[in-house]
């Protein structure tokens, strides 16, 4: 069964383009050219993954990224987004609403295919059968892909879930930002530091047991990265 994308811009030339490219790739392509239409369809059709384009008519694409993360039926729904500004703030404020990738226009269709491919493919991860990671109160599921505090489930977002599971599987263990960009996106990805900075801070907001006071569970390293508390840190 074929997997399918959203495409949401509205310059029909690029939503040609990356349609194009990614149905010779495989995947089953719908459109949208505005927000109310691409969260109109992103609730209908139930997409593998949404390409959504920051300058959009009206709702544009941080708005759309907020109301997708809000909406339970697709939060955990993994975003690229495509946008022609070059500042790192604008790409930040992306990533910190939820977004899994960026890439910034004009862009290469075959590196649309290539990112397209490989944040699926870390969503649909070869894991472990029944595998849990339990940290204190946190069990994370890898098979379900599911998070919970004690008994209330934590939405995370693919990109999240997946930095969360390679620090929770190496309590104490130092990763640089450069080989958490590597081991997400298992890719030639050409990113910043920030890029992690952004997702931990989401991380941290969901998952500590206080997230306006000192992390308990994702450390900062100085000098070189993150890490997760050792066990008998989070235990006490």
């Amino acid at each position: 069964m074929k997997r399918t994308i959203l495409v949401v811009d509205d310059e029909p030339g690029i939503v040609k383009i990356a349609r194009d490219y990614l149905e010779r790739a495989g995947f089953h392509v719908i459109s949208a050219g505005d927000g109310p239409s691409a969260l109109r369809l992103a609730r209908q059709e139930h997409p593998s993954l949404i390409v959504l384009d920051l300058m959009l008519p009206g709702m544009d694409g941080l708005d759309v990224t907020r109301a997708l993360r809000q909406d339970p039926l697709t939060a955990g729904v993994p975003i690229i987004m495509l946008t022609a500004r070059v500042e790192e703030t604008d790409r930040l404020i992306g990533l910190e609403l939820g977004a899994d990738d960026y890439i910034t226009k004009p862009f290469s269709p075959r590196e649309l295919v290539a990112r397209v491919r490989a944040v699926l493919r870390r969503i649909e991860g070869h894991l472990q059968p029944t595998k849990v990671i339990q940290a204190g109160r946190l069990t994370i599921d890898l098979e379900r892909r599911i998070v919970r505090r004690d008994n209330e489930i934590i939405e995370l977002t693919a990109t999240e879930f997946e930095l969360l599971t390679i620090l929770a599987s190496a309590p104490g263990r130092p990763f640089t930002r450069a080989q958490l960009l590597d081991r997400i996106y298992n890719t030639n990805y050409i990113g910043f530091d920030r890029t992690i900075d952004a997702h931990i801070k989401n991380l941290r907001r969901k998952i500590e047991p206080d997230p306006n006071g000192p992390p308990r569970l994702i450390l900062t390293v100085y000098g070189v990265g993150y890490k997760f508390a050792e066990p008998d840190a989070y235990n006490q």
